[in-house]
């Protein structure tokens, strides 16, 4: 029988920890600086309970590290988002950027489990000394996927066949295998109850000014209305960085902010620029966790032919993806907490706000379809910073980034440069004022901030 144990940080950081450590001191000191209207983070994470026990000799070393390549990592992200591109996979009430954790913390454990080279997140699993951890990633990637996408299993199972099928058969690949298997079937025990599978309550709509109600042309349900309560996997819980309430709609801010998106967001705009437009048009054109996985990949894949190191990739997907989850988490805690009306109900209801400085236009609409949920924070602008500040820790603030979607590539000095683009971008788009901007950006840099630093630093290895 497997056995697990929950580990303690040995002496000594990893290269992947130093190398890190000054970026997220840096990454937490800005946000903190940056963010003086949100709510304190707890001074310590508590580990959760994994129901693991202690194995016999479990505090000894494990075999020797073999890097590999990341490219399988990349492999199985991509297949993810490539499921995700499938009309009806994806539950409608469950938020993707949970697969991806899930995905990318299977894969970080098994790999540890067998390298020992960093801490877990969660879990270790026993592991004979032989075992690849090449093969561990892959049957972990594998499993958590088939469990979350049944009706993929066929695929998932040809994609298993040809990656395990690179590494040289015999104990150790199936060694590897049932180590994989062992960490992805625990780590679904744990998340089974997180509340993703809860369904979610009705909202009720409100009708005074600055209530969110559903939004033309067809005033949709909004959508993830229970997500805001969902266990993170880092974080104490959704709350924990709730930024502070924005304006009053009667305010002289909330004026200019409307006032802003009304004239840059409207669909036929001539304050608009060309090239804003085209930023707009960009930034739409895809789920922005899946670009932002898709940057994460291309830093991967620069490192060389075969891609970086199997442990440096397996921590930046980790690092990545617990961020974004979270940060979904947190953001949708935010827009239902504060439920503010989206710029295009603003803008056709403004006579009822009673603010000298905001005109009423009946026949206003947006460049882009509004989504159908509250408008504070912005979701670009949440998980853009949250991705960029964990990018920027593992790679550095100055890169040179390209960035394409649907065949439009668009270039970028820094991943905080990007960021700043996607957030912008939804004010050229009509989906939100620069309030709802600057509040997700403060949360999305707080949420990556502590990430970076439970996951690197020693306090919590993680949240089940």
């Amino acid at each position: 029988m497997r056995t697990f144990t929950r580990e303690k940080h040995k002496p000594g950081a990893s290269r992947t920890r130093r190398a890190i450590a000054a970026a997220i001191t840096a990454a937490a000191a800005a946000a903190t600086i940056s963010t003086t209207l949100a709510s304190p983070a707890s001074a310590a994470t508590t580990l959760a309970a994994t129901g693991a026990r202690q194995a016999s000799g479990a505090g000894q070393s494990g075999a020797a590290f073999r890097p590999g390549s990341g490219q399988l990592v990349v492999t199985w992200n991509s297949e993810l988002i490539k499921i995700l591109g499938i009309p009806g996979e994806q539950p409608a009430t469950v938020h993707p950027t949970r697969s991806f954790a899930l995905l990318q913390a299977a894969e970080y454990d098994a790999v540890n489990s067998i390298t020992r080279h960093d801490r877990p997140y969660l879990f270790s699993v026993r592991a004979p000394r032989d075992a690849r951890p090449d093969a561990a990633a892959d049957q972990a990637a594998h499993d958590v996927l088939a469990a979350l996408y049944p009706s993929m299993r066929g695929e998932l199972g040809g994609l298993l066949h040809a990656e395990l099928a690179k590494i040289p058969g015999g104990h150790g690949r199936n060694d590897g295998t049932q180590v994989g298997a062992a960490v992805a079937r625990h780590l679904l025990g744990l998340r089974g109850h997180d509340g993703s599978a809860a369904t979610p309550p009705p909202f009720v709509s409100g009708n005074l000014p600055g209530d969110y109600r559903p939004t033309p042309p067809d005033f949709l349900a909004p959508v993830f209305t229970g997500w805001g309560k969902v266990t993170p996997f880092v974080l104490e819980n959704g709350r924990q960085f709730r930024p502070a309430a924005p304006p009053p709609v009667t305010s002289a801010a909330y004026a200019a902010a409307l006032n802003e998106v009304k004239s840059k967001g409207r669909d036929n705009s001539r304050t608009r620029t060309k090239d804003q437009t085209a930023e707009a048009v960009f930034w739409a054109s895809a789920p922005v966790w899946n670009t932002w996985n898709q940057v994460a990949q291309g830093q991967v894949l620069r490192d060389g032919r075969q891609g970086a190191s199997l442990e440096r990739t397996t921590a930046l997907f980790a690092s990545l993806d617990f961020a974004l989850a979270d940060a979904a988490i947190t953001m949708y805690n935010a827009k239902y907490h504060y439920a503010v009306w989206r710029p295009v109900t603003a803008i056709r209801l403004a006579n009822t706000i009673h603010n000298p400085a905001i005109r009423r236009d009946k026949h206003w609409n947006p460049l882009a379809v509004t989504a159908p949920d509250p408008s504070y924070p912005g979701a670009h602008s949440t998980i853009s910073e949250a991705a960029a500040t964990v990018l920027s820790a593992f790679d550095g603030s100055r890169v040179h980034l390209a960035i394409t979607l649907n065949g439009v590539t668009r270039t970028f000095g820094s991943f905080q440069a990007a960021a700043n683009e996607a957030g912008l971008s939804r004010i050229f788009a009509g989906q939100h004022t620069r309030l709802d901007h600057q509040a997700g950006q403060r949360l999305g840099g707080q949420v990556a901030a502590f990430v970076l630093g439970q996951f690197f630093n020693g306090h919590s290895t993680g949240r089940a």
